[in-house]
């Protein structure tokens, strides 16, 4: 490992020199501007608007994804909602001597495991079955979801749609669910999982198998490779440059702004994070667990907590905030600031809501250790509702109660959104804009880590899966830290944000393709549970 951290370094030393001289000379906008112009055609086509009267418009990325869950969501009998308590006790364990029963290991390698269709590695590698447990694997993914989207993303929702903002908020979320129950169960159906245990698994996997066990085999590879591309640029992007870039923005910001000492040295604090990143990711799937399911709750909980303390400190303005919350919902302004505010603005500023429907999660779902792939999708439902309906909601409340609901907030930018959020804190609690601060890296962090990994298994898929491949991304990922810290983005940002996107259309064909197979497992899962408790 210490080789692979030297290597970084010397990788990186260039790089670090570049970003120190562009700060000067503003090379970095350049070469924003030129890559703006060279892609602009895809962000363009990406984040088309669809007029819907006057002042409203809509990106049309969003029907794929509000149609596909409403559908998932009726045509798996509302598991969001029926199957949210088999999903907790999934997570605690509850379920956990079902994966060594041998009856129910015969009856489902006879139901599923024939030729290609599904995922003979699992049964061939004796003993490999997968590499963490159901609670990392959903923290694993939550790291990549519940980040600054949650903090600033949020207060723009509110602003451009105001408090009924909030209720498009929570639908989004609910009906997500269904959506990343389908994809993370399929993550886990079609996984790969080599000789030494370590799992491949995510879009570009169902993809391929499945749409091949239907007879629809070029299609699959296409959307596969598609994928696989768009899933690369996001993590180099939304998944990592602009995470350094906003987190390094706060940081400057609450040490002193343009007289802090770290005012213009983003290349410093982006070489601290990449070497941290650095050491997690080399690790793989186990180290970035391990990792996640202590940061993940403890920045939750911390999150929430404070809150609950503001919102509980105004007890008198709760009513009033809930009443904000209905009236506005279904106003036109209320309606706007759900669809494009709310939904839109949480996608596109690099999982803001819950990526249900990329693709994304079911990369870290896949790697569960579990013979029940439908048990994960089950888990992976949940994150949604952490991710969306509790946190993100925490922050509306918040910034409703203590007033920072203003149509004049409504052009903020990230930067600037997330130190209305931390002001929205500091009017109750004076001090807990530094742990925001905090929190922010952290969440930044986590997210980085994350989306490394599911960068990493697009380019094995694109690349293979030699060790060779493996490291040439993890270092030109922890380059890219680097670089987002120092270097203007605007291009860059909007232009990955259109990749991770852009990962929803070949992902949500096969989602709706490979329902059926969904079902098959659902039922399988289901049945096994009701025989051990009988």
């Amino acid at each position: 490992m210490k080789k692979n951290l030297l290597s970084i370094f010397t990788f990186v030393i260039p790089f670090i020199t570049f970003a120190q001289n562009t700060t000067k000379i503003g090379i970095d906008q350049k070469i924003d501007q030129a890559f703006g112009d060279a892609t602009g055609w895809f962000v363009d086509l990406i984040f088309y608007q669809i007029p819907f009267g006057e002042n409203i418009k809509v990106f049309w990325v969003l029907f794929p994804l509000i149609l596909g869950a409403t559908y998932f969501t009726f045509y798996f009998k509302l598991v969001n909602f029926t199957g949210f308590w088999t999903s907790i006790n999934i997570v605690r364990g509850n379920y956990d001597d079902l994966e060594g029963r041998i009856d129910h290991k015969v009856e489902i390698s006879k139901s599923k495991f024939t030729d290609e269709d599904d995922n003979p590695d699992t049964i061939r590698v004796e003993g490999h079955v997968g590499e963490v447990s159901h609670f990392q694997a959903l923290t694993a993914a939550l790291s990549a979801t519940v980040g600054l989207g949650n903090i600033a993303g949020v207060a723009i929702a509110v602003s451009i749609g105001g408090a009924g903002a909030t209720f498009w908020m929570i639908v989004a979320g609910l009906l997500g669910m269904a959506s990343k129950f389908v994809e993370c169960t399929l993550g886990v159906k079609y996984r790969d999982i080599d000789e030494d245990g370590t799992v491949y698994g995510g879009p570009m996997y169902y993809l391929t198998k499945g749409l091949k066990s239907k007879g629809l085999d070029k299609l699959g590879k296409l959307l596969a490779v598609l994928f696989a591309i768009f899933v690369i640029g996001g993590s180099f992007g939304g998944g990592n440059m602009f995470q350094a870039n906003q987190a390094f923005q706060l940081v400057e910001n609450i040490t002193g702004g343009a007289n802090s000492v770290l005012h213009g040295k983003g290349w410093l604090f982006g070489l601290i994070m990449s070497v941290l990143v650095g050491i997690v990711i080399i690790g793989g799937i186990k180290k970035i667990a391990k990792v996640t399911d202590k940061i993940v709750p403890f920045m939750v909980v911390i999150y929430v907590a404070a809150s609950l303390f503001v919102i509980f400190a105004n007890y008198d303005m709760i009513g009033g905030a809930f009443m904000q919350i209905f009236d506005g919902a279904f106003s036109p302004k209320g309606i706007a600031g759900g669809a494009i505010g709310v939904l839109v603005q949480g996608f596109r500023r690099a999982a803001f809501s819950n990526e249900a429907g990329v693709g994304s999660a079911s990369i870290a779902h896949s790697a569960v250790i579990t013979q029940y792939p439908a048990s994960e999708g089950m888990v992976a439902l949940l994150e949604p509702f952490i991710d969306t309906v509790v946190v993100c909601t925490m922050t509306a409340l918040v910034l409703i109660i203590t007033g920072n609901v203003t149509a004049e907030n409504a052009a903020l930018n990230d930067a600037q959104a997330i130190l209305l959020t931390s002001g929205a804190f500091g009017s109750v609690i004076s001090w807990f804009p530094y742990v925001l601060t905090v929190a922010v890296v952290l969440f930044a962090f986590s997210t980085m880590i994350s989306w490394s990994y599911y960068g990493f298994q697009g380019w094995a898929y694109l690349f293979g899966r030699s060790k060779k491949a493996e490291y040439t991304y993890k270092l030109l990922f922890c380059v890219f830290v680097i670089i987002g810290s120092a270097a203007s983005l605007g291009s860059v940002i909007g232009f990955s944000d259109a990749m991770i996107f852009a990962m929803m259309v070949p992902n949500m064909v096969g989602l709706v393709i490979l329902a059926p197979k969904v079902k098959e497992e659902l039922n399988i899962y289901m049945k096994a549970i009701k025989a051990r408790n009988s």
